[in-house]
């Protein structure tokens, strides 16, 4: 069999399909999950805390510098860290609930 007619069998299952479906309608989750954590959840928790904007929280290893080129900071954004950490957890979760579901379903069919 060759390269090509292998491909096209792989190319037109379903697994494949499904599976190419799945990763367009993640990568659409993934922004829509990291929107909710930057833009609603995090902002009332920065506040709580006092007005932190975890976006901005690092600390700097080494300052920016005036020479010629112009260095920029090295910093550790750990604010940053955190709303990632969230996002995963948001997701991972979703995920959970989801296969939950799917298991529950499978378990009354059979």
């Amino acid at each position: 069999m060759s390269f090509v007619q292998e491909f096209k069998e792989f190319a037109v299952k379903g697994n494949a399909v499904d599976m190419a479906v799945g990763i367009v309608i993640g990568a659409s989750f993934g922004t829509i999950v990291t929107s909710m954590v930057n833009d609603i959840i995090m902002p009332p928790i920065g506040l709580l805390l006092g007005g932190v904007d975890f976006k901005n929280l690092k600390i700097i290893l080494k300052a920016a510098t005036q020479d010629v080129p112009p260095l920029p900071a090295v910093t550790l954004n750990y604010g940053q860290f955190i709303n990632t950490m969230i996002n995963f957890i948001i997701v991972a979760f979703s995920i959970f609930i989801v296969v939950k579901g799917l298991n529950t379903l499978k378990k009354g069919k059979a």
